[in-house]
């Protein structure tokens, strides 16, 4: 894994918990708002985890042990395969929470692979 990317809508409410967003991707339709997509290193990541509550969301166990690894720290989520939803104002929530600030940690794949569509992409393909 090289990159990690952040979403944040800033400043953030006052009444927003210090918990962090984590997961293997965020999908485009339950983007209602405007959002700010950048790429981040691993460094910028793991500082951004530093004294919050994360709560993963990641949806694929066949690299959950590599992003893990990549993360520092262990990404299983509460329950299997999870589900986001979106509040009223069209935050990210999970588990009933409401977020700010969500991070997609998105794998490099190895030279001339590209995953099937649907293809669950094996750990050994991951750079």
């Amino acid at each position: 894994m090289e990159s990690a990317h952040s979403s944040k809508d800033l400043p953030a409410s006052p009444t927003a918990t210090n918990a962090l967003l984590v997961g293997n991707s965020f999908p485009l339709s339950l983007v209602r708002r405007a959002v700010l997509i950048r790429p981040s290193s691993q460094l910028e990541f793991q500082a951004a985890c530093v004294g919050r509550r994360i709560v993963s969301f990641w949806g694929h166990s066949n690299t959950l042990a590599v992003a893990s690894a990549f993360a520092g720290f262990d990404l299983t989520p509460a329950c299997v395969r999870p589900v986001l939803s979106l509040s009223a104002e069209g935050f990210p929530c999970f588990a009933g929470e409401e977020f700010r600030e969500c991070w997609v940690l998105s794998p490099d794949y190895k030279v001339n692979f590209r995953p099937a569509a649907g293809e669950e992409v094996p750990a050994d393909k991951i750079c």
